[in-house]
């Protein structure tokens, strides 16, 4: 049997507030990770159900979107940050704010060719960078990280109730954290066991040591970061995102962080649902944004925010049902704060879809060669880079 690579950590989530010194910021602990010297890190905000992109970032000057959507589109004066016919939706105000500050990017219409409109299979083709068409076994971050990070004790953090398959990978250790309160009281003196005369057993035992190396790393960094601390909004992602720039600032040796948001399929009562999940994303990531930035880690720290596929254009009364592309949106990173691609063309849709302009392998294969020097052709994403972005 193989060494398994994803392990479980189950508990409920809480957080905590400790204050931060003015002369300090948690920059000045960071150390360099990998043998490259590169201490920049990806965070990965995975939005499920199918995110509507077109009532996320919302193109108000184009008649055919009201035309399209009489009861669920959002009125003009309510319009946040109105740039080239583009604009956020009232909800997202302080990625708004982000945007002026110029430190979010924009790319629209992401998707990729031939389309499939299951969540599980679209999310699947965004987790491997497979083809439509294709299936495969490890995930486009596993496989970075197989050759990026095989060395580390601890190449990616995920804080979710299920694995991702985009960080599965052949060599590279990968931990799925259900709660990291659990692993911060872990006390590894007490999961010390003997070997017995029980193959099976033994087996299960040895698995449990494979991960208290990880887990005595994560334990390290979250006492490195207690005194750099910010407030942060009281929602289950915002508690994930804090977790995770608790890790970031006490210089975990992981060089990828992922997590997800439920609720965006949103058939039904799309309004009040949307605004609703919208609100929890802007509060969290927000929160997220001015802890890296009061701690001087923006430009290290590159977050990426992206759902498996859009919504259609024309509503079905009170939602929208499943579409195609959809808007990405890159935070910090010293990207340039621009928005990338052409508006959304309502004038010409494949059945009834937004055709896709900006294949989101392009972003991956970005993200991997700006942020690490990586060259994307090497785990299989042959797709030219985005210019622009960074």
């Amino acid at each position: 049997m193989q060494r398994r690579k994803f392990i479980h950590l189950t508990a409920t989530t809480t957080g905590g507030l400790l204050l931060l010194p003015n002369f300090l910021t948690a920059k000045s602990f960071l150390t360099n990770h990998n043998n490259n010297g590169n201490d920049n890190v990806l965070v990965f905000i995975q939005l499920n159900g199918g995110n509507d992109g077109l009532n996320t970032f919302i193109p108000f000057d184009n008649p055919l979107y009201y035309e399209s959507r009489p009861t669920i589109a959002v009125t003009k004066n309510n319009i946040i940050n109105a740039v080239n016919g583009m604009g956020f939706h009232p909800a997202l105000k302080d990625l708004a704010t982000i945007s002026q500050e110029g430190n979010l990017c924009v790319l629209q219409n992401v998707g990729y060719p031939n389309p499939n409109r299951s969540h599980f299979r679209s999310q699947e083709i965004w987790q491997t960078a497979s083809d439509s068409n294709k299936y495969l076994d490890n995930g486009w971050l596993g496989r970075f990280l197989d050759i990026h990070c095989k060395d580390q004790t601890l190449s990616s953090v995920n804080l979710d109730t299920i694995d991702n398959l985009a960080l599965k990978a052949n060599q590279a250790n990968v931990i799925t954290v259900k709660d990291l309160n659990k692993i911060k009281n872990y006390n590894a003196e007490d999961n010390q066991h003997k070997l017995s005369d029980n193959p099976q057993l033994d087996f299960v035992r040895k698995l449990q040591y494979s991960s208290l190396e990880g887990m005595e790393e994560i334990q390290k960094a979250l006492k490195k970061s207690e005194n750099f601390n910010e407030v942060y909004s009281n929602n289950p992602l915002a508690k994930n995102l804090e977790w995770i720039a608790k890790l970031i600032k006490g210089n975990l040796s992981s060089k990828v962080y992922y997590t997800a948001l439920n609720g965006f399929d949103t058939h039904n009562n799309q309004a009040s649902v949307h605004q609703k999940q919208l609100s929890i994303l802007n509060d969290a990531v927000y929160s997220f944004y001015k802890d890296v930035k009061n701690n001087n880690l923006l430009s290290k720290v590159t977050l990426v925010i992206f759902s498996e596929f859009g919504r259609r254009v024309k509503e079905n009364g009170s939602g929208t049902d499943h579409g195609t592309a959809g808007p990405m949106f890159i935070i910090g990173g010293n990207n340039k704060g621009k928005i990338v691609g052409a508006n959304p063309n309502l004038n010409n849709l494949d059945k009834g879809d937004l055709i896709y302009e900006i294949d989101f392998r392009s972003a991956y294969a970005t993200l991997l060669q700006k942020k690490f020097e990586f060259d994307p052709k090497t785990i299989g994403i042959k797709n030219t880079l985005l210019n622009g972005v960074f």
